[in-house]
C-alpha cells in the first residue's frame, strides 16, 4: 500500500534546453571573455587613439555628415550624428557597439543599444520599443507592414539610442575636440563666405529648377540669412540629385499650384486693404475724439460770459 501524498503540481519533467541553445549561449559567453581578455592584454594607447580621431575628422566626406541638425521653438538644435560616433568609437579602440532586436509582437519591436568599453568595463545599455507606425504630414500615421520597412524603422530608431551609448563611454573632451576638427575641416578650402555661397545657391535653384528662397527656408525651416554650413551641405547635396534626375522638386518641396498662388495673392492684398480700411477708421475716430476735445475746452470755462455779466 502506497501512503504517499500525491504531487498537487502533476508528473512534469524538467524543461531541457535545446543542444543547439546551449551551444550559442556558451559561444557568445566564450567571445565576451576572449573580447575583454584581448582588451586587457592589449590597452588602447589613448594618445594614438586620439590622433587616429583627428585624423579620421579631417577627411571631408566625415566632416560633412559629422553633425546633425533640426530646428525645435525658433532654434537650432545640433550635435554629433551616428557617423561621428561609429567613427569615435572605432579608433578609440576596444569598444564593443551595436543594436539588438529583443522582440517583435504587437506591431512593435523591443530593441536594445548598447556601448561597452571592455577595458573599463563601462557600459551604456537603452532598452526601448519602436511601434510598426510611420508618421508623415501628409499621411498621418501610417501602419507599416512590409519587413524591409520594418527593419529601416527600427535601424532608424536604433541609431539615434546607440549615438548616445556611444558617446556615454567616450571621454567628453575627446568629443568636443573631434566637433572642433570637423568644423575646421569644412571651412578649409572655402575662400569664399559662406553667405555669398548661400545665395549662389538660392540663385541656382531658381533659375535651373524654379525652387525660390521660400521653398528654400521651408525645406530647411529657418532664414536664408540663419542657414549653416551643414543646410550649405544638405542642399547641395538636393541640388545634385536633381541635376542628375534621381528626384523630383515635390521629394523635396512643397509646391504650390497657380490657384493657390492666386488666392495666397488675394488674400494678401485683401489683408492689406482691410489694413488700410482699419487705419482710416481709426484717423476718423481720432479726428472726432480731437473735436470733441477741443468743444470741451471751450465750454464751461472760467471765460465763458454768462447772462448779465459784462
Amino acid at each position: 500500500m502506497n501512503n504517499a501524498v500525491a504531487n498537487i503540481y502533476g508528473e512534469q519533467t524538467p524543461a531541457v534546453k535545446s543542444t543547439t541553445t546551449e551551444m550559442m549561449v556558451g559561444r557568445e559567453a566564450q567571445e565576451v571573455q576572449m573580447a575583454m581578455y584581448v582588451a586587457k592584454k592589449f590597452p588602447r594607447d589613448e594618445v594614438e587613439s586620439y590622433n587616429r580621431i583627428m585624423r579620421a575628422c579631417q577627411r571631408k566626406s566625415l566632416a560633412e555628415q559629422s553633425m546633425y541638425e533640426y530646428p525645435r521653438g525658433g532654434q537650432k538644435i545640433t550635435g554629433p550624428s551616428i557617423r561621428l560616433a561609429e567613427a569615435l568609437a572605432q579608433n578609440w579602440g576596444n569598444i564593443d557597439f551595436g543594436i539588438m532586436e529583443l522582440d517583435q509582437k504587437d506591431n512593435e519591436s523591443s530593441v536594445m543599444a548598447y556601448a561597452w568599453d571592455l577595458e573599463t568595463n563601462t557600459r551604456q545599455t537603452k532598452i526601448f520599443q519602436v511601434p510598426h507606425t510611420r508618421y508623415s504630414r501628409r499621411k498621418g500615421n501610417e501602419k507599416l507592414t512590409d519587413p524591409r520597412d520594418i527593419y529601416e524603422m527600427v535601424a532608424n530608431n536604433g541609431a539615434r539610442r546607440l549615438r548616445a551609448c556611444i558617446l556615454g563611454v567616450i571621454p567628453g573632451d575627446v568629443i568636443d575636440k573631434a566637433i572642433e576638427q570637423c568644423e575646421l575641416t569644412l571651412k578649409s578650402g572655402n575662400t569664399e563666405p559662406l553667405i555669398d555661397r548661400v545665395r549662389k545657391m538660392v540663385g541656382a535653384f531658381e533659375k535651373e529648377f524654379s525652387v525660390t528662397k521660400e521653398m528654400l527656408e521651408g525645406y530647411i525651416r529657418c532664414s536664408s540669412d540663419a542657414f549653416s554650413e551643414n543646410d550649405f551641405i544638405r542642399l547641395r547635396k538636393v541640388y545634385k540629385s536633381l541635376k542628375d534626375g534621381m528626384s523630383k522638386r515635390e521629394d523635396y518641396f512643397e509646391i504650390k499650384s497657380p490657384k493657390q498662388e492666386t488666392e495666397k495673392h488675394r488674400t494678401k492684398l485683401d489683408d492689406k486693404l482691410k489694413g488700410k480700411t482699419d487705419s482710416k477708421k481709426e484717423e476718423s475716430k481720432n479726428e472726432d475724439a480731437s473735436e470733441i476735445n477741443q468743444k470741451d475746452m471751450f465750454e464751461g470755462t472760467p471765460f465763458e460770459m454768462k447772462d448779465g455779466e459784462e
